[in-house]
C-alpha cells in the first residue's frame, strides 16, 4: 500500500473469505480484531488509517478503539517499514548487558541511523521496545519473527547478514 493515493479495501476476495474463516474461530467478531490486523499487515506491511477505519467497519467497532489496539501493540506498524523490521530490547536487565551498544552497532550496521527510520536500500527499520520478556539472556533482539536472545556488539554483522 502506498502512503499516498487512492485506498483500496483490503478485505474483499481471498482476504474476505480468510477473515470469514477467522471469524468462525471466536465468538464475536470483535473479539477477531488481532488476525483482522495481521491480515492487514500482512496484505501491506503496514497498517494505515483508512485500514483501521474498515476493520472497525467489518469487525462493528470504532475506528478509535482499533487504533487503540494498534498503538499498543509494538508489532503493528503505522507507517511503511523495511523489509525487514528489528526490534531490541532495551528494559533493565538487557541495558545492564549492553543493549545500547547493540542498538547502536545496528544502526550503524543497516545505516538507518536513529530508531524508526528505515535504510536507505529499504531492507530495514529498527526500534526500541521495552520488554521481549528473555530477561535471564541479554539482549534480546526479534528481526521480523525470528525471536534471538543474547546478542552482541560483535554478533550484529553476522545476525544482519542472515537478512538479505
Amino acid at each position: 500500500m502506498k502512503a499516498t493515493g487512492a485506498y483500496e479495501p483490503i478485505f474483499a476476495g481471498e482476504r474476505r473469505k480468510r477473515l470469514d474463516d477467522v471469524f468462525t474461530c471466536y465468538p464475536t467478531k470483535r473479539a477477531a480484531l488481532l488476525p483482522a490486523l495481521w491480515i492487514v499487515q500482512q496484505t501491506h506491511g503496514w497498517i494505515s488509517d483508512e485500514a483501521m477505519t474498515e476493520v472497525g467497519q467489518v469487525l462493528g467497532v470504532t475506528a478509535a478503539y482499533v487504533k487503540g489496539v494498534v498503538t499498543f501493540y509494538t508489532m503493528y506498524h503505522q507507517h511503511p517499514v523495511g523489509r525487514h523490521f528489528i526490534q531490541v530490547c532495551t528494559t533493565t536487565p538487557c541495558n545492564l548487558c549492553g543493549a545500547e551498544g547493540v542498538v547502536e552497532a545496528i544502526l550503524e550496521h543497516t545505516g538507518c541511523g536513529d530508531l524508526g527510520a528505515t535504510s536507505a536500500d529499504g531492507r530495514f527499520t529498527v526500534i526500541e521496545v521495552e520488554c521481549l520478556g528473555a530477561c535471564g539472556f541479554p539482549t534480546a533482539v526479534m528481526v521480523d519473527d525470528d525471536f534471538i536472545e543474547g546478542v552482541t556488539v560483535d554478533g550484529v554483522p553476522e545476525l544482519l547478514g542472515r537478512y538479505p
